[in-house]
């Protein structure tokens, strides 16, 4: 079995450089890293992110085609169904979920071995088509930041960190009944497998 933690960003939400923090391969190391040529990449769960880095999320945003896109409840509902689903054609286990209106987290585990990539690639391109067909393109022509964080869990101990960190550390849990939640809202939709059951019901 393989188990990894997929996390991506809708588009232009979170920029590289961005002042919240980001992931971002950098050439930059921290006073903790040991020395090396390559570049760096921290997205493990609970770790610090970046320092802001103006230059480059002002390069991004002059590359960007679009408005950022934030996703209110009914795309997010429609985003989890077609995970589901996907998972299921895929015969992959949706272990956790969490869907937020900038970005998403899942917890999946195969019996085989495909790419983390092309997982990651499915997912996104299942729920692209269902938002393209309920709301149109957007004129970025992409709902989804390119590529996304794939990180591969390496025992059962990393693989239920990873669910109590999908399902219960994410900041902003939508609020049962909610309605037409969108850019301004904080709040996500979690999801334990096998269970409809809004797992992050309450508000913080």
């Amino acid at each position: 079995m393989r188990a990894w933690l997929l996390t991506n960003t809708a588009y232009g939400t979170w920029l590289p450089g961005d002042p919240r923090g980001s992931v971002t391969s950098v050439r930059d190391m921290r006073e903790e890293d040991e020395p090396a040529p390559s570049r760096f990449e921290h997205d493990a769960p609970g770790e610090s992110y970046e320092d802001p880095l103006p230059g480059l999320r002002r390069s991004a945003i002059e590359k960007m085609n679009g408005p950022p896109i934030y996703l209110n409840l009914d795309k997010a509902l429609a985003v989890l169904a077609q995970f589901q689903e996907t998972a299921t054609i895929r015969k992959w286990t949706l272990k956790a979920v969490a869907i937020m209106a900038n970005h998403f987290h899942l917890v999946v585990t195969t019996e085989d071995d495909p790419s983390p990539k092309k997982i990651l690639a499915d997912f996104k391109a299942y729920a692209s088509r269902v938002l393209n067909r309920r709301h149109g393109q957007p004129p970025s022509e992409t709902w989804w930041t390119t590529n996304g964080s794939k990180r591969k869990l390496r025992n059962e101990q990393a693989l239920a960190d990873a669910i109590h960190y999908v399902l219960y550390n994410q900041p902003y849990p939508w609020p049962s009944g909610a309605q037409n939640l969108g850019a301004s809202s904080n709040h996500a939709y979690t999801l334990a497998s096998g269970s409809a059951q809004n797992l992050a019901s309450r508000e913080r």
